[in-house]
C-alpha cells in the first residue's frame, strides 16, 4: 500500500498538482504489480512505443472512411504535437479542453496533447455553453480543440469566459482541412515528447449527470495504462487480432478506455463511429468483423432483435455491457441467440474504469462478478463495518486507482477510511461474488420495505409486452413512497388498464408480491444520458 509522496514531475504549469486534494484524504493506492518508471508519457506508450514493438502497420483506428495504421497515427499526433507547441505555446501541466464526437481525430488530439505534456479534458458534443463554462472555470481551462462543425457553443463560451482564450478548430472529418489540420500539416513526423512523470495528471475526467457544481477527477499517467494493463489484460484478453467497436463518447473515461486506450495498449483496431445507434453499431460489426463490442443494454436489445432479421454478429467474442446494470432477461437472450454471455461490470469515473466484473467462463445473470486484478472490495454499512454475506449495504472498493477530485470539498464525501463509496447498494453472496442492488439513492423505501428499482425494472423486461421501463419511488401519503413503473410498450400492445392489471400481475409472480409497481405510466420513450444510463430523476414527479 502506498503512502509515497509524488514523484518527479514536468509540468511548468503546477495547477493540477497544487490542486489535488491533500493526500491524507486520498483513498488507499495499492501498486502492487503495476510497475512503472518514474517518467511516464500515455501518449508516448500507445503510439510511438507500440510503432518500436513491431506494429507499425497494423492498423489502429477505422472510422470516416478510412484505416490508420500505428506508424500513420504516431505521425499524425507528432505533428499536431510539434503545433500545440511551437505555434499555440503549449507548456507542460496546461489544460486543454477538447469537444468532439467520437473519431478518429479527437483521439490524435488527445494523443498529441498527452504528449505535449498537456492536461487533457475531453467533453461531449452535446454540452451547451453554458455547462461548458462550468467546465472551463473549474479546470482554468485557456487553450480549446474543437471540431470545426461543432464551434458555436464554444466560441459563445470563450466569449465571456475569463479564462479561455483560443478555441482552435480540427476538422473531424476525414478531409483534414482545419486550422489545426494547416498548421500541423507541415511540422515533423517526430516530436520530442514531454517527459512527464507517472503521478503527474494526464487527464481530467468530468462525472456525468452531475447538477450544480461539477467534479472532475485526478487521473495520472500511470492510471491510463493500469486499466488497460489490469482490466483489459485480464477480463478482456485483448490481442492484436481484436478489433472493438461501442457506443459510450470518448469523452467520458469508460468510452476513452474501451475505444482507445485498451485497443492502442495491444496493438488492437479501434472502430469509431459518431452516431453509435444499434443499427450503425451492426453494420460495423459486420464489415469490420469487430470482436469486442462496448455498450448499454437497451442497445444489446435491439442488437438482438436485429438478429431475428438475419444481421451477423458472429465475430464478437466479447460483449461488455456499460451504463446501466445489465437485466436477467437481457443476459440470457443474449447468451441463448449468440452462445456467448454479455460480461456485466461496474466501473466509476473516480476510479477511472471497471474494477467489478464477471469474465468469460464465469459469469452469470444478474451478478456483477468480482473484484479485477489489484482491487478489493467489500459491503459496508453506514459506519463502514462490513455487512454479512447476504445483506445490502454500500459498496467500498481500493485498488491502483482512486478518487482523487480537483479541489472539491467532496472528496471527504466519497473517500472513507480509505475506500472509495461509489454511492451504489450492493450485496455480496456466499461464494463472494458481488450483486448490484441499486444505486443509492434509487432504493425505494415502500411501507417500511426497501425495495430496489432495477430489480422490478429486470422483472418487467422479462415481459415479452415490455420494450423498456424505468422504476422509481412516487411519493404517497399513506405508503411514503410507491413503486412506479414508466414504461415503452412493446409495438402493437394497447397502453391501457388491461395491460397494466397483466404487467402488475407479472410482477407479483416474478418476485415479492409487495415489489409490484402499484403505479404504470406509459411513455413514448426513457429519458437517457448519451452513454445509456437511464435518467430516473427526470421520471420522478
Amino acid at each position: 500500500m502506498t503512502g509515497a509522496p509524488l514523484g518527479p514531475t514536468a509540468h511548468t504549469d503546477t495547477f493540477t498538482r497544487d490542486n489535488l486534494p491533500p493526500h491524507e484524504s486520498w483513498p488507499v493506492l495499492d501498486l502492487g504489480g503495476f510497475n512503472y518508471p518514474e517518467r511516464l508519457n500515455a501518449g508516448v506508450e500507445l503510439t510511438d512505443a507500440m510503432v518500436d514493438k513491431g506494429f507499425a502497420d497494423h492498423t489502429a483506428l477505422i472510422g470516416n472512411g478510412r484505416r490508420r495504421t500505428y506508424k500513420e497515427l504516431a505521425d499524425w499526433t507528432n505533428r499536431i504535437a510539434n503545433a500545440l507547441v511551437e505555434d499555440y505555446g503549449v507548456k507542460p501541466g496546461n489544460r486543454i479542453l477538447i469537444r468532439s464526437a467520437n473519431n478518429p481525430a479527437m483521439v490524435a488530439c488527445w494523443l498529441a496533447a498527452t504528449k505535449a505534456g498537456a492536461v487533457v479534458v475531453n467533453t461531449m458534443p452535446m454540452l451547451r455553453a453554458a455547462e461548458l463554462a462550468k467546465i472551463v472555470d473549474k479546470a482554468e481551462i485557456s487553450l480549446a480543440l474543437c471540431d470545426t462543425r461543432l464551434m458555436d457553443e464554444l466560441t459563445h463560451c470563450a466569449k465571456d469566459s475569463q479564462f479561455l482564450e483560443k478555441v482552435i478548430g480540427f476538422d473531424g472529418t476525414a478531409n483534414h482541412d482545419a486550422e489545426l489540420d494547416r498548421v500541423a500539416l507541415n511540422k515533423p513526423v517526430l516530436f520530442d515528447a514531454v517527459e512527464t512523470g507517472r503521478d503527474d495528471v494526464a487527464l481530467l475526467g468530468f462525472t456525468s449527470g452531475t447538477t450544480g457544481e461539477p467534479k472532475a477527477t485526478m487521473h495520472f499517467h500511470r492510471d491510463l495504462l493500469v486499466i488497460a494493463d489490469g482490466y483489459a489484460r485480464e477480463v478482456l484478453g485483448v490481442t492484436p487480432d481484436d478489433v472493438f467497436v461501442g457506443s459510450p463518447p470518448l469523452a467520458f473515461t469508460f468510452g476513452l478506455g474501451g475505444l482507445a486506450i485498451f485497443p492502442l495498449r495491444f496493438g488492437a483496431a479501434a472502430t469509431l463511429l459518431e452516431s453509435a445507434t444499434p443499427p450503425n453499431m451492426i453494420d460495423i460489426i459486420h464489415t469490420f468483423k469487430a470482436t469486442i463490442c462496448f455498450t448499454a443494454p437497451t442497445a444489446y436489445r435491439a442488437m438482438l432483435a436485429a438478429m431475428e432479421e438475419g444481421a451477423d454478429l458472429s465475430s464478437l467474442r466479447v460483449a461488455v455491457s456499460a451504463g446501466e446494470t445489465l437485466p436477467p432477461p437481457v443476459y440470457e437472450m443474449w447468451r441463448e441467440k449468440t452462445g456467448k454471455p454479455i460480461l456485466d461490470g461496474i466501473g466509476a469515473t473516480e476510479l477511472l474504469h471497471i474494477f467489478i466484473s464477471n469474465r468469460l467462463g464465469h459469469s452469470q445473470p444478474g451478478a456483477t462478478g468480482t473484484p479485477v486484478t489489484g482491487y478489493e472490495a467489500k459491503v459496508v454499512d453506514d459506519q463502514m463495518n462490513e455487512v454479512p454475506r447476504g445483506e445490502t449495504g454500500k459498496l467500498a472498493v481500493r485498488g491502483p486507482t482512486g478518487c482523487r477530485y480537483l479541489n472539491d470539498a467532496r472528496q471527504g464525501d466519497y473517500v472513507r477510511d480509505g475506500w472509495n463509496v461509489t454511492g451504489d447498494a450492493f450485496m455480496q453472496d456466499e461464494d463472494g461474488v458481488f450483486h448490484f442492488v441499486a444505486r443509492a439513492d434509487d432504493m425505494i423505501i415502500s411501507a417500511g420495505y426497501n425495495i430496489a428499482g432495477p430489480e422490478v425494472e429486470a422483472a418487467l423486461l422479462a415481459h415479452a409486452d415490455v420494450a423498456e421501463c424505468g422504476v422509481v419511488g412516487a411519493p404517497d401519503e399513506e405508503r411514503g413512497q410507491i413503486v412506479e413503473a414508466h414504461v415503452v410498450l412493446s409495438e402493437g400492445v394497447s397502453p391501457d388498464e388491461v395491460t397494466i392489471k397483466r404487467l402488475q400481475d407479472h410482477v407479483k409472480a416474478t418476485i415479492a408480491p409487495y415489489k409490484y409497481p402499484r403505479s404504470i405510466k406509459f411513455i413514448e420513450s426513457l429519458p437517457k444520458t448519451q452513454t445509456g444510463k437511464v435518467q430516473r430523476f427526470r421520471l420522478k414527479n
